[in-house]
Formats: C-alpha cells, sequence, structure tokens
C-alpha cells in the first residue's frame, strides 16, 4: 500500500520511534514524497519530511519477536527494452538510503526493468528497534521476505558500498533468487579486524554517531567517495544523513547505526567469495579509499587499507568466471559522481 503523511500521523510516528516501537497498522509513517525538501537537518527517526524520488510503501514483518516496517519503493518499467520480465532489487550503503538510487532506478526502469528498492530495518525510512541483532544473514532474510511478500521469485540482485555486502550474503543464501549479482564499489572486499585495525565497542560507535554533524558528513563524502571533489547535488544526500542524525531520534538512529556498524566490522564476507556460484560483476570505482576504522588505525595499517585499485582486481580473481569493470579515477559511489557512465556500464553488464 502507498501511505502518506499527515501532522497527527508524523507526530505519532516520531513519538513511537523515539521510544523504539513500530507504528500500528495503517500508520502513515514514511517520509514525504512532496517536491519541497527543508534544508534544516533535522528529519523524523524514519526520515519523515525528506522527499523520496518515488512512492514509499510499507512491508510489514516480523522479526526476532518485534513487529517492524520495512520501507521500499516498487517502480514499474517506464518503456520496453532489454530488461524487460526482469526485476532489480537495489541494496543501498550504510551512509545510503534507497533514496540515493534515484538516477540508478531512472535508468533501470527505462530500460524496462521492474525496481524495488528497499531501506534496511535500521536505515533511513523503515523502522529503528530498539533493540535488534543485526547481521547480514537477518537483512538478507528480511529481504527476501520482502521479495516473496511482492511475488518476486528471481531478481537481479545490485548492492552497493554496504549493500554489496548484503547482496553476497543474499547470494549466498538464495542462489536460486538471485538471476545476477552485481557489487557497486562494495565495502568487505578485506578484512579490516585481521589486517590490524582497532575494534570499537558498540558504545564507542555510538558516542561517534551523535557526533555526526553536516560538515563531517560533508568533508567525508568529498574525500572518500568523489575524490575531493564537489557538486551541487551531492548536498541532498548530506541533508538527508545530517537530518537524520541530528532529527527527534538522535539517540535511537545512533544506536541502530552503532549496532550496523558493528555487525560490517564483525561479519567480513570476503572468505566466502570463492563460494558463489551466481553470474557476479564486480563495478569499481579504483580511486575508493574506503575501509570502516580507518580513522582509528595505526598509520602502518592504515596506509595497507581501502585501495580499491587492488581490491577489485583481488576480488575478481577470488569469485568464479567473475566480471571487473574499472571506473579510472572515480570514487565510491560512481553511480552518483558520473550517472551517465555508470549506467552505460551497468546496462552493457545486465545485457550479457
Amino acid at each position: 500500500m502507498v501511505v502518506s503523511t499527515t501532522p497527527r500521523a508524523l507526530a505519532l510516528a516520531i513519538t513511537l520511534a523515539v521510544l523504539g516501537q513500530s507504528a500500528p497498522a495503517g500508520a502513515a509513517v514514511e517520509a514525504t514524497t512532496a517536491n519541497s525538501v527543508k534544508h534544516d537537518y533535522r528529519y523524523g527517526p524514519r526520515l519523515e519530511g525528506f522527499r523520496y524520488p518515488y512512492p514509499l510503501q510499507q512491508f510489514d514483518l516480523t522479526s526476532q519477536g518485534v513487529p517492524l516496517q520495512m520501507a521500499y519503493m516498487d517502480v514499474a518499467p517506464t518503456a520496453r527494452g532489454q530488461g524487460d520480465g526482469q526485476t532489480a532489487v537495489l541494496l543501498h550503503g550504510k551512509n545510503f538510503c534507497g533514496a540515493t538510487w534515484e538516477d540508478t532506478i531512472k535508468a533501470l526502469t527505462g530500460a524496462g526493468y521492474r525496481v524495488v528498492a528497499p531501506d534496511q530495518i535500521g536505515f533511513c525510512a523503515s523502522t529503528k528497534p530498539e533493540h535488534y541483532q543485526y547481521s547480514f544473514q537477518q537483512l538478507a532474510a528480511n529481504t527476501d521476505a520482502l521479495l516473496k511478500h511482492l511475488g518476486i521469485e528471481q531478481a537481479i540482485m545490485i548492492g552497493h558500498s554496504t549493500g554489496g555486502m548484503l547482496a553476497t550474503r543474499y547470494a549466498l543464501m538464495y542462489p536460486q533468487a538471485t538471476a545476477k549479482l552485481v557489487m557497486v564499489n562494495p565495502i568487505g572486499l578485506e578484512d579490516w579486524k585481521a589486517l590490524g585495525v582497532p575494534a570499537r565497542s558498540v558504545d564507542q560507535w555510538r558516542e561517534r554517531e551523535l557526533k555526526t554533524t553536516a560538515d563531517s558528513i560533508r568533508a567525508y563524502e568529498r574525500k572518500t567517495y568523489y575524490g575531493g571533489t564537489w557538486k551541487p547535488e551531492y548536498e541532498r544526500w548530506v541533508d538527508m544523513l545530517a537530518g537524520l542524525s541530528n532529527g527527534p531520534g538522535k539517540q535511537l538512529v545512533a544506536w541502530n547505526s552503532a549496532l550496523i556498524y558493528d555487525m560490517i566490522y564483525t561479519q567480513p564476507v570476503v572468505y566466502e567469495f570463492p563460494l558463489l556460484k551466481v553470474p557476479t560483476v564486480l563495478l569499481i570505482g579504483d580511486a575508493d579509499t574506503t575501509a570502516i576504522g580507518a580513522d582509528i588505525a595505526p598509520p602502518d595499517v592504515k596506509a595497507r587499507l581501502g585501495h580499491y585499485k587492488l581490491l577489485g582486481k583481488q576480488a575478481a580473481r577470488a569469485i568464479p568466471g567473475s566480471r571487473l569493470v574499472e571506473f579510472s579515477g572515480k570514487g565510491h559511489a560512481p553511480q552518483m559522481e558520473d550517472p551517465a557512465m555508470f549506467h552505460r556500464a551497468l546496462l552493457e553488464e545486465l545485457g550479457r
């Protein structure tokens, strides 16, 4: 179902989310799809007030004994093309949301693909539980439940950043449901813990997340995602993250973010790449330097981390029959840095 936001429903959603509770069935809790965006860096704990590019829907599920809602966009093809009859599932990264796939959704639906873009539990417009044991297996199972709910038996799984780790886990758990695996600058191409990155406790991650500001987000993204450059259109994604992190759900958002970072750090998938049995493509911006915990790693360890020009090639060698497409000089989010270039490559690979 598609629901809309009213002031009363928004207040209810914010109150419940701050308490770590799910809204009752039928409550209007999704982010707005209005044309205007407030640039005040304060959105609700489920991104209430932030504009999504397509209507959001809510999938009700019970997980770990708690009723939850998983927000998602389900976008029909806008033209006939190579994707006729196929579904692409877009899995966002840690500091991203389904909304950040906007250009990719347009490119894929224009080529005939149906596109499903969920916000994972704990992220963006979905429920942020007060207590949840995060694992990539759990997020993969949640995603599979959503696809079954939508009647989708097989899909192309496209994962970016942390979504690449999730897409890998999904393909390992549900190979028959995975028509193709596409990883876009996935993290987890190396095991940071084994390489010497110090561990942070969940409490330490939480304290770090509570210090998040628009300026800190912008500085990190400029350096890591876009190779030191900046475009006005990137500001919307700073607004999205800063508004979520500093809105009325600040404490709950930081807590879930901390649990998710702990999951990423402690659950590497790199050792299981040789076990993949589905057609796999790696789309890699080779100037990417993303590495979880690099900010607290000793200098000699930090110097060895996040070299995607090498990591992409290593991953391609480890994954049976995989294909590697590298984008020279591009950073962590090539689909946002150079959409035209990226989508030409993506559609070409999907058409093989």
